[in-house]
């Protein structure tokens, strides 16, 4: 009996032994794929933000090249018209706010908004900068300290005859840009996210105090050299162990970084896992009381780790779940809940494409299709999904081929409410279609539509600009010349069609597109409300003002050149002013140029 006691112990801590050591390899599998799609979906995000941020600061450049396309500069020291324009510009912009500059290509300064603190185009931190200019790119320079301001350039090249012969340059501030704003929005208790130059040193940051000041070394060293997203590992001054997300390719070789704590980035997982290998090694201990034991005590190891991966499910911030071939949901995270507004455990059996938008729903199921035959294949998308109530969000997922995986068995859907990047993407994309100042569609925008137009359809053409504008802006200064054109644009919108286009195309000067007209009576109806609506006074800032309009009329037959009937409407609205202005003339298109040309007062 005594030695089958001791059999029956020694199978027990065999058996024991065994389970411990098949839990601990189930638990190192489990937490090596949850870590690696954490370091997915984070390289994701990072390379999003990348990508936004990167093209931010190309927006800036933008700006630049609108200033330089609408100013003939004359690029002579101290010229007063140039710097006048510079100033105007300085004073519209929302980013260029510091300061803006004309130079020669190797730095030497032509003209400035200011007089002092501006550093030396020619200093060393400018070389990649003017480098790129000179190629005729856009260059953005390293971080600069000016009077202990830390500042940006951002330069484009001035070409004559095709050639870069000078660089226009703006200055921002760090700290006051949109750019900073966006980046402060990133951060939270858990992470910091910071922009960095070539150098290291950081411009943009979730924490404003470290603008100016250099990243840890380590950090610095794999920005300078990287060439693809990295993660990077390094002590901080205070001793805690960090791990940093590194993505290079931003304009100017500068580089996004999102670092955290190791601790913070592993977070519960390997918490957890540690604590379920001391039980299994407490299980090892107790299961030498008897093979009685056994069963109860891997029930119990079992409930527990369920209840484990629940807590860790129930408190992640993204939508988990296991689709079935067909695209059943097997599995969803209990996150799914809160996210979707769905009572908790309703959404196992359904089908995920019933709550897709219709409009994604095809290209959705194409890619899963596609998908199921890719053994450990992987594939990004975003869709809207629809909550209970009707109302739907932007999400990014990450659906990983995990078929073959018997203890997942399905498709891994990891997906990220993104509703938030998906907004503010679309505002970047309506601000480089408007008018800033007046909302309206800009010359882009316009040029868009009459292509468009001109493809299918005649179009009338209304080449508006208006008379005793300058008078305004003299007397009563910009700030009420700039309420003028906004009064303008309104009255404006009220003499056209739903189906017209109204376009602000430069500083006084508005176009209307008229598509399907081919009366000229109709274009004279709208060109007398225009006239009629610009000709009632104004009052801007308590003072009543008036003003004229000259009108050009084109009516242009389908598939005419866009640039032949622009030309055409500006010909004839010149012709108009020429005339004393206030009247309606209309010219036919001669064989001109490609480009814009204006008659002689």
């Amino acid at each position: 009996m005594r030695l089958r006691n001791w059999i029956a112990v020694v199978v027990s801590v065999v058996l024991l032994i065994a389970a411990g050591a098949v839990g601990v390899l189930v638990n190192r599998s489990a937490l090596h794929a949850i870590d690696t799609v954490h370091r997915a979906d984070t390289q994701a995000l990072a390379v999003n933000n990348t990508t936004l941020s990167g093209q931010m600061q190309l927006m800036t450049a933008a700006e630049l090249m609108v200033l330089a396309k609408a100013t003939p500069f004359r690029l002579t020291r101290g010229n007063a018209a140039d710097r006048s324009a510079l100033g105007q510009f300085v004073t519209k912009t929302n980013v260029l706010k510091y300061g803006a500059a004309l130079s020669e290509l190797d730095g030497t300064v032509l003209n400035a908004t200011r007089t002092t603190g501006l550093p030396l185009l020619k200093d060393e931190g400018f070389d990649l900068m003017r480098s790129l200019v000179a190629k005729g790119e856009p260059g953005f320079s390293k971080v600069i300290d000016v009077e202990g301001v830390a500042i940006e350039a951002v330069a484009i090249p001035l070409a004559r005859a095709g050639k870069p012969v000078a660089m226009l340059v703006g200055f921002m501030e760090f700290a006051k840009t949109p750019l900073q704003g966006y980046v402060e929005k990133l951060s939270d208790n858990t992470h910091l996210t910071e922009l960095i130059d070539s150098d290291g040193r950081i411009g943009f940051s979730s924490d404003g105090r470290k603008i100016g000041t250099t990243i840890n070394p380590a950090v610095a060293a794999v920005a300078g050299h990287a060439t693809e997203p990295t993660f990077v590992n390094f002590t901080s001054a205070d001793k805690t162990a960090m791990i940093a997300m590194v993505v290079p390719g931003m304009p100017g070789g500068w580089s996004y970084v999102r670092s955290q704590s190791v601790a913070s980035f592993s977070g519960a997982v390997y918490s957890k896992s540690q604590t379920l290998n001391v039980t299994l090694l407490a299980m090892l201990l107790i299961g030498v009381i008897g093979i009685t034991m056994l069963g109860y005590r891997t029930q119990i190891q079992r409930r527990r780790s369920d209840e484990r991966f629940q807590a860790l499910f129930q408190h992640a911030p993204d939508l988990v779940s296991v689709l079935d071939p067909t695209g059943r949901i097997a599995f969803a995270s209990p996150s799914a809940a809160s996210l979707l507004n769905v009572p908790s455990g309703s959404m196992q059996g359904t089908s995920v494409f019933d709550i897709l938008h219709p409009e994604d729903r095809e290209r959705i199921q194409a890619a899963f299709a596609g998908l199921l035959g890719e053994r450990d294949g992987v594939k990004r998308m975003q869709s809207r999904v629809f909550n209970a109530d009707g109302t739907f969000r932007w999400f990014e997922i990450t659906a990983s081929n995990k078929l073959h995986n018997r203890a997942l068995a399905g498709i891994v859907i990891n997906a990220r409410d993104v509703s938030e990047n998906r907004a503010f993407q679309e505002r970047l994309t309506h601000e480089a279609l408007h008018d800033a100042l007046t909302g309206l569609p800009n010359r882009r925008r316009m040029q868009d539509a009459l292509d468009s137009t001109l493809s299918k359809d005649a179009v009338a053409v209304l080449f508006v600009d208006l008379d005793g504008f300058k008078p305004v802006n003299d007397m009563h200064g910009h700030e009420a010349g700039d309420e003028l054109l906004r009064q303008v644009a309104g009255r404006l919108s009220s003499c056209v069609r739903a189906e017209d286009v109204l376009a602000r195309v430069g500083g006084d000067e508005f176009v209307v597109l008229m598509p399907g007209i081919y009366d000229q009576a109709d274009a004279d109806a709208m060109t007398a409300r225009v006239c009629a609506a610009i000709e009632t006074p104004f009052l801007v800032h308590g003072s009543e003002v008036t003003i004229g309009a000259s009108v050009g009329v084109h009516l242009a037959a389908p598939r005419e050149d866009s640039d032949v009937v622009l030309r055409a409407a500006d010909h004839a609205m010149y012709a108009v002013k020429k005339a004393g202005g206030g009247r309606r003339a209309r010219v036919e298109p001669e064989p001109v140029r490609v480009g814009r040309h204006r008659a002689s007062d």
